[in-house]
């Protein structure tokens, strides 16, 4: 092992503990990355950015747009409230749609984005016939990964290893459809799998029916009147102070059976004023003993969502910005004008001192408030509502045209007209310019996040190379599983990269595995086509923890999950797929 070796696995190994401790966000890491490499001399300054100009990241982010003028234009929306009201009410029946629908989408579209389409119909849906959404959810994120193995721009993962072919391997880029053959049998692997066996492990946590009862708040809700003698009397509600002080959150002031609605007006409280307020019992008691409240013993909770108001749920989207701030930082009810009245944090429906906790992706917020907020709201680029968007919100008319710029695209990549970043690109820019989506919207709907992880990483793979240690890495794999054969060793870069993308992205550990695996087959004889294909196929089996894919983490907060109920689900699947990979990729691409 030279001192270069030594090195790159050095820097290899602080980025994996930063990628898993989560101390910092991987796109900051991957830059970490970049500039060690460049400062080490391990990648020459051009080798450092060349991530920037690969057309691996360019293909990506030029795939982001198309994702969202599909979003824009509703033509995803329309896909999937379509297959949705063909699944009926059975459970089996709609959880088999969900998923063939999800998959097929992924296949053309960013995983992640095809999730946020879908799960707000699919929400809605589980309400509407009383199945829990957490019965539903997590079958919805695997399988998007999985179908995002159906065609070279399913996921960034194909984009990558297939670039890396080309210019480490210097062997032919996979084309567009040659990942279909397996990418359709480990699709369908998961979907039988949740079909027969997985549906029996996943909770059954959160109800179907009202959302009241999803975030345990009817308990947390009481209505209190306004003494003659509260030295609340000819306060506002803002002077009032009563959530700084007693964390009691108002949701309502009613005066001579008048609703006055908080978010939108601070009203001066009056004797006789009817509070509806959400805290705790001991906090309540409190607030009524110090400032004169008079506690009213019965109540009706259908009047928090009668008249003009709405309760709704939302989560927080793939790119907002007040992610990391608290609802207090963020100054959510005077932006919003909606009362925030739980949040699922950490698998946990959390009810009191809300203000205070820092918002997460993943997280899912109930919120209250007028229709026209709801409204804003739903045109809002940092949340997501829970429930079947109208379709006046999306650009309908545009949706023809988008299609058809879609199909051009895949046409002209299956064919290898063009080359696959060119193309993408061409129908990116088409979008703008045929008004499909304007270029604040494209800038939008990128993952800026990725793109950077991917620009960052990519010089790795190019140290790994120049060093020697993919070879140095290829050769000790060789040695340890060399002398079972061919299957055992392509079995060994399957398993090593799973491991790797439960920890760090997928596109990170597709980018460090795939010299390895080409580097593996060369030294055995064998097909670096073969490896590379379970390299990718690896990459999509994040189904261990929800940190795997961003796709885990957007069902968590709706789907009421915890930690354990991935391992419990993902560990069986993981290996069900292990062993179908196995029997089926040698037969489809020999060694």
């Amino acid at each position: 092992m030279t001192n270069e070796n030594i090195l790159v696995l050095v820097i290899l190994g602080v980025a994996v503990v930063l990628f898993v401790s989560e101390r910092l966000r991987v796109d900051l890491i991957s830059m970490l990355v970049l500039i060690t490499l460049s400062l080490t001399g391990l990648v020459s300054i051009d080798e450092a950015f060349s991530g920037f100009a690969s057309p691996a990241v360019i293909t990506v982010w030029a795939v982001y747009i198309v994702s969202g003028a599909l979003f824009r234009t509703g033509v995803a929306d329309i896909l999937a409230n379509f297959v949705l009201r063909l699944a009926g009410r059975n459970y089996l029946r709609l959880l088999f749609i969900i998923m063939i629908t999800i998959g097929l989408m992924s296949s053309v579209m960013n995983n992640i984005g095809a999730v946020a389409i879908l799960l707000p119909a699919v929400v809605s849906v589980s309400r509407k016939v009383n199945i829990a959404p957490s019965k539903l959810l997590i079958p919805m994120a695997f399988t998007s990964l999985l179908g995002g193995k159906m065609t070279l721009i399913g996921t960034p993962p194909n984009i990558l290893a297939s670039s890396i072919m080309e210019s480490y391997g210097g062997m032919e880029p996979f084309g567009f459809f040659d990942f279909t053959p397996m990418g359709a049998i480990v699709l369908a692997t998961g979907i039988i799998y949740f079909l027969l066996i997985g549906n029996r492990l996943l909770p059954d946590r959160t109800p179907g029916g009202q959302l009241s009862e999803s975030y345990h708040i009817r308990d947390y809700l009481s209505e209190v009147r306004i003494g003659e003698k509260s030295s609340l009397v000819g306060k506002s509600l803002t002077e009032s102070q009563l959530g700084e002080r007693y964390n009691i959150n108002i949701l309502q002031v009613m005066r001579n059976d008048k609703k006055v609605l908080v978010p939108s007006q601070d009203p001066t409280l009056m004797v006789g004023d009817i509070l509806l307020v959400q805290g705790k019992s001991q906090d309540l008691l409190k607030a009524s003993e110090g400032l004169g409240l008079e506690a009213i013993p019965e109540w009706k909770f259908e009047e928090l969502s009668e008249g003009s108001q709405t309760m709704v749920e939302i989560i927080l989207s793939p790119g907002s910005k007040i992610q990391g701030q608290t609802l207090k930082q963020s100054d959510f009810r005077a932006r919003y004008g909606l009362t925030v009245l739980a949040i699922q944090h950490r698998g946990k429906s959390i009810v009191s001192n809300l203000a205070d906790i820092p918002l997460e992706f993943g997280d899912a917020l109930l919120v209250q408030g007028p229709d026209d907020r709801i409204a804003f709201l739903r045109r809002s680029d940092e949340f997501l509502i829970l429930e079947t968007p109208p379709m006046e919100t999306r650009r309908t008319k545009k949706a023809p045209l988008a299609v058809l710029i879609l199909l051009g695209v895949l046409i002209v990549v299956s064919t290898r007209i063009l080359h696959v970043s060119t193309a993408m690109l061409i129908g990116a820019m088409l979008m703008i310019l045929t008004g499909v989506l304007n270029m604040d919207e494209a800038y939008q709907s990128i993952e800026w996040k990725s793109v950077f992880l991917i620009a960052g990483m990519l010089p790795m793979g190019i140290a790994m190379q120049n060093s020697g240690t993919a070879l140095f890495l290829a050769t000790k794999i060789v040695e340890i599983v060399g002398n079972w054969g061919n299957l055992a060793v392509l079995m060994g870069i399957f398993l090593m990269t799973a491991l790797i993308t439960e920890v760090m992205s997928n596109a990170a550990a597709t980018v460090l595995v795939t010299p390895i695996a080409i580097d593996v087959a060369r030294n055995v004889g064998a097909n670096p086509q073969t490896f590379v294909m379970a390299v990718v196929i690896a990459a999509a089996t994040s189904f261990l923890m929800p940190i795997g894919h961003q796709a885990n983490v957007l069902v968590f907060g709706p789907g009421g999950y915890k930690f354990s109920d991935y391992t419990k689900v993902g560990v069986w699947l993981n290996m069900i797929i292990f062993i179908v990979v196995a029997i089926f990729l040698p037969l489809i691409w020999p060694f």
